[in-house]
């Protein structure tokens, strides 16, 4: 059975970890980053599958499905957050591309995911702030602005509204259409929505592009190798360097 009290308090300890307060919205993609040993990737996995967590000694790997959305990856990154720190004894987890699947453990991870980006006191806040009327159910203009604030997909937050009893699944179910124009409309940007650009597609991030760095510098691997490690991880852009570098004001 599912404590949600117990998520919730492992979501605010991770967030404090991680120095992050226990309301905000988070960048959650560059805390990732900030942990020294995990390495991100982002990779088109397929229509089935949102993540995956690989946890080692030394270091730990966690891939994001780049095809799906970004509010959609922001979500699928705190749930393998759960199987990072939570799941001691399981070196490896691949993720359904499903909300809320059979699985105990997975439905444990989906709970944190929603608790890590949307605590209960600031989800709470956020509804009465946008929220024209308390004696209604949130308008789906309402719920966008919502979902824009946390950055998190739509889908995750009508799962989280449901289950907070914010809107029912009559409403939910009438909600799933159409949602890029309304956000374009109330002047949101819409990339949250929407799938990693082709050319971030494939990139890896944090300890092993550092330990490639390490490596190089300690003269334990040639420069060919170095770059060669680089072009691996799909970072062209540190062998290659950006082409707009020269041209831009560093504040």
């Amino acid at each position: 059975m599912i404590n949600k009290i117990e998520l919730n308090s492992k979501a605010s300890s991770i967030r404090r970890n991680l120095g992050e307060d226990e309301s905000s919205p988070i960048d959650i993609f560059s805390l990732a980053q900030s942990i020294e040993s995990l390495t991100l990737v982002f990779y088109p996995l397929g229509k089935n599958i949102s993540g995956a967590c690989f946890r080692g000694n030394l270091s730990s790997v966690i891939a994001i499905n780049s095809d799906m959305s970004v509010g959609r990856q922001r979500y699928s990154l705190a749930h393998e957050f759960y199987h990072l720190y939570f799941d001691k004894d399981i070196i490896s987890t691949i993720c359904s591309s499903k909300i809320g699947g059979e699985n105990e453990n997975e439905k444990k991870a989906d709970q944190f995911a929603s608790y890590f980006l949307m605590p209960p006191a600031a989800l709470y806040e956020a509804i009465q702030k946008f929220k024209n009327s308390s004696d209604r159910n949130l308008s789906i203009e309402e719920i966008i602005r919502l979902e824009q604030y946390f950055g998190i997909s739509h889908q995750a937050m009508l799962i989280r509204l449901m289950e907070e009893n914010e809107i029912s699944s009559v409403d939910a179910a009438s909600m799933q259409s159409g949602i890029i124009s309304i956000a374009a409309k109330l002047g949101f940007d819409v990339s949250l929505y929407k799938p990693s650009p082709e050319d971030k597609k494939r990139r890896v991030f944090g300890h092993y592009i550092c330990q490639a760095e390490n490596l190089l510098q300690a003269d334990v691997i040639s420069i060919g190798k170095y770059e060669e490690l680089l072009l691996d991880a799909f970072r062209d852009d540190i062998v290659f360097g950006e082409e707009s570098e020269g041209g831009v004001i560093i504040d």
